[in-house]
């Protein structure tokens, strides 16, 4: 046996595995790490949160990221040269995060890292009739495994689109594995650059598990203050609140086709992005619309579409509580809006689960390689794939 292969062998036949779960969204905030020790495997999945920190991106690496993100056309050149360039970060930042925790490397079973997704392409978004789904992130595993000597497990989405889904969310597995209860129907909902939500009803089997993404979380008002504010995000609010809603814009905005389009379904900033929120404004003849008065409109857009999908899944006379993540739930005024919308609603922050939301996505991750190497196959809910799947692939530091 290949010494890689005994090793593989022997971490996946522990009683409980220590793993890193790496996480970059379409937010560009920053990697989150969560160092996670998980025991067991599918329905018997225990998890504890042992450490969490995000390293912050400097601008240059924000920059490089933007420079192919969510394009039609990039240079192949750069492409190639990042997709070694941002692991090789990832690598940086792991070595370091883990030296400041005073954590050896060889205490460290395997890395999970969902990578940077730099276009998601479903085949409800692209025009090509010979293609189906695709979706492509860079940040190659090889070399994050051989610049931390750590097993690392990556590029997770291929094997949902390869059995028939459309590489998203994948949050479906993990929530289940950790969240679903005897007794509470449970709306796990995430809000990043785009929002996405898992429904769990009471004691539900995998396959009566729905996973969706809901349209624009923060990418679109994100978008905004890069531009306007030279800032990442709208802290707190702040210029939303200054703004008006503009009622006109909203239903044109909300006139999109995707948000016709049937459950589950994916989608991300290739659509929501500023061109989309101008070509609305040149359509109704608001090209002077206020930079704060687009803000406040996109907070209600974000949140309405939110409570539409919601409502296109969940019975209307179905009581549930809404447990949210991710950096949209730190803005109080899409969380405001949700309040107004849903008023029967309880709405809980997912620490109340055990889970810290700004570790929940890495968190996921690392429950996924946990399941690639101690695990069995799984049929994503409501059959967005059509076979049982095992994602990640293992690249091993030597």
């Amino acid at each position: 046996m290949h010494p890689n292969i005994h090793q593989l062998y022997q971490i996946a036949n522990k009683p409980s595995r220590k793993i890193l779960g790496l996480m970059s969204g379409t937010s560009m905030d920053g990697l989150d790490i969560a160092l996670c020790e998980i025991t067991g495997g599918g329905l018997n999945t225990k998890v504890q949160l042992l450490q969490f920190a995000t390293v912050v991106y400097d601008n240059n690496m924000k920059e490089q990221i933007l420079s192919v993100f969510s394009k039609e056309t990039v240079a192949l050149e750069k492409l190639t040269l990042l997709n070694a360039w941002i692991a090789t970060q990832y690598a940086k930042m792991v070595n370091e995060t883990l030296h400041t925790w005073n954590i050896p490397i060889t205490d460290i079973d395997l890395i999970a890292s969902h990578g940077q997704t730099i276009y998601h392409a479903p085949k409800s978004l692209h025009p090509h009739d010979e293609f189906e789904n695709a979706t492509l992130q860079i940040g190659d595993g090889d070399h994050i495994a051989v610049k931390t000597g750590i097993i690392t497990i990556s590029d997770f989405r291929q094997k949902h689109i390869a059995a028939g889904g459309e590489g998203a969310p994948l949050a479906l597995f993990g929530d289940y594995l950790l969240c679903a209860d005897a007794i509470e129907n449970r709306l796990l909902l995430n809000i990043g650059g785009i929002a996405n939500y898992t429904y769990l009803p009471a004691n539900a089997k995998l396959n009566e598990v729905c996973s969706t993404d809901t349209g624009p979380g923060n990418t679109m008002m994100d978008a905004y203050m890069r531009k306007h504010y030279q800032k990442p995000y709208d802290k707190d609010g702040a210029i939303a609140q200054e703004g008006n809603i503009n009622s006109v814009l909203l239903n044109k905005l909300l006139e999109e086709a995707f948000f016709a389009l049937e459950i589950p379904k994916t989608i991300g900033p290739e659509l929501f992005n500023i061109a989309f929120v101008e070509k609305a404004l040149l359509a109704t003849g608001l090209t002077q619309m206020k930079v704060p008065d687009i803000m406040a409109t996109l907070a209600l857009f974000t949140a309405t579409t939110i409570v539409d999908a919601i409502h296109k899944w969940v019975p209307a006379n179905e009581n549930f509580t809404l447990y949210t993540s991710g950096g949209g739930m730190h803005n109080p005024v899409i969380m405001q809006h949700l309040k107004k919308l849903m008023p029967t609603i309880q709405i809980e922050s997912s620490e109340k689960m055990g889970i810290p939301p700004d570790a929940k996505e890495a968190l996921l991750f690392a429950v996924l390689a946990n399941e690639a190497v101690a695990g069995a196959p799984m049929l994503a809910g409501n059959n967005a794939t059509k076979l049982p799947v095992t994602m990640g692939k293992i690249s091993f530091p030597n």
